[in-house]
């Protein structure tokens, strides 16, 4: 049953019979989701099924091949700089490598935000950036530099930057990856308490299905070129779907085959390949 649709004027973010690819290349095909504030949603698939791409159409680095993205009720495609920019500073964005500032210490990489959209004091920027880091456990670790801690802990600290601001819209890109079992938990509970205190709306781009499930109000499912399944994290554990049981199981037989789908960007390669042999 497809899930109830919010208010319009609770959504953050919709696609609506989007297609998204490169080049000629179509990843996804006529994929609609709905996200509204407080909610957390959680985009899931395997490697390469197009769930990175869905948060680059989110953010206008990537506009629809078809159909619509709209953000707080504006249209991605048709937004001037101007307001593309404008509905950025709304958003949070965890990117899945950190893309920390190795040339600064972990304080001025919370701070940057701070620092470049707002006209804090100096007195407040220390009391914010201080007060997130105390909410990823790295308060302490303020004035080491990107090099002095572990990746896990940069993965906290590249949170702590992507919440600083208190975005109404904060998409998550592996926010798990790299945590050990201790602090994918608390990360897990603070993606949470965030949604529900500060009313924003959370993306979750990942693998992680416990704890995804955990915290999710609602999960879209991608594969196979197309959205593959959506619903309440209960309805999918009770799937019977052969592409929703392969992925949730971790099943090495089912529909997604371990081979890489060949494209005609790839046949046009290799037949320049062997015309060089030949």
């Amino acid at each position: 049953m497809p899930p109830r649709q919010p208010p319009s004027s609770d959504l953050v973010l919709r696609l609506d019979n989007v297609s998204l690819g490169y080049g000629a290349f179509t990843v996804l095909r006529d994929v609609s989701i709905t996200v509204a504030r407080g909610q957390v949603v959680a985009v899931m698939g395997g490697s390469g099924s197009g769930k990175t791409t869905m948060l680059r159409a989110a953010t206008g680095q990537l506009l629809a091949q078809a159909g619509t993205v709209e953000a707080f009720g504006q249209d991605i495609a048709a937004a001037t700089p101007v307001q593309l920019r404008d509905l950025r500073q709304r958003m949070g964005v965890l990117f899945q490598q950190g893309a920390l500032f190795t040339d600064l210490i972990v304080f001025e990489n919370v701070a940057f935000p701070l620092r470049e959209h707002t006209t804090l004091s100096e007195r407040e920027i220390t009391a914010k950036v201080l007060d997130t880091l105390d909410a990823v456990g790295l308060r302490a670790a303020a004035h080491l530099r990107v090099a002095e801690i572990s990746g896990g802990m940069a993965r906290r600290v590249a949170l702590a930057r992507a919440v600083v601001l208190e975005p109404e819209l904060i998409l998550y890109d592996e926010p798990f990856a790299g945590l050990d079992p201790i602090s994918l938990g608390i990360t897990a509970r603070l993606i949470r308490s965030l949604s529900d205190r500060l009313g924003c709306a959370s993306v979750l781009i990942t693998h992680d299905i416990e704890e995804s499930f955990a915290i999710a109000d609602q999960v879209y499912l991608v594969g196979q070129g197309k959205l593959a399944a959506s619903g309440k994290p209960a309805d999918l554990t009770a799937s019977t779907d052969p592409y929703v049981r392969q992925f949730l199981d971790g099943a090495p037989d089912g529909p997604v085959a371990f081979q890489y789908q060949e494209t005609p960007a790839f046949t046009q390669w290799l037949s320049r390949q062997e015309g060089r042999r030949s």
